[in-house]
């Protein structure tokens, strides 16, 4: 499935996301600062792609980590899912945090984050006395593992 998304760039260096192969479902997003950004060993530092989007009605924009930057780096956005709601028309910002020990510097046009488009549902929420009952009733976490 494929669909437009309208993308201004806001900084004439800002780096449009691309595609890593052909079965890539997230795009990647770019960097784009005036100079490196240390993100200290724990901290969260916000970075900026230069880029704003026009993401149709019905369509959300997920930021997810990158998962070699993620799994070897200890890199990853610091809300772990970013959402891009289709009414937004503001630069595209990441939160990173590092997760790690050691400091991580985030350089311009470095591939910082994925972004993922997908439908949605809204719901209608009505208030009610009672809900269905089913098998697992309340039991909560980890309840349907092995007992």
């Amino acid at each position: 499935m494929n669909t437009k998304v309208n993308i201004k760039k806001l900084n004439e260096n800002a780096i449009i996301p691309t595609y890593q192969t052909e079965g890539s479902a997230g795009a990647d997003l770019y960097a784009c600062i005036d100079k490196p950004i240390t993100i200290k060993a724990g901290g969260n530092e916000m970075i900026t792609t230069g880029l704003a989007m026009e993401i149709p009605t019905g369509i959300v924009g997920l930021i997810y980590a990158r998962s070699g930057l993620a799994c070897k780096k200890g890199i990853a956005p610091r809300n772990k899912v970013g959402v891009i709601d289709s009414d937004y028309r503001g630069e595209i910002k990441v939160a990173l945090s590092n997760q790690s020990n050691e400091d991580f510097t985030v350089n311009n046009g470095e591939r910082i984050a994925q972004i993922v488009f997908t439908p949605y549902y809204t719901a209608q929420f009505e208030g009610v006395d009672s809900l269905l009952d089913t098998k697992r009733g309340t039991d909560g976490f980890g309840s349907t593992g092995n007992k």
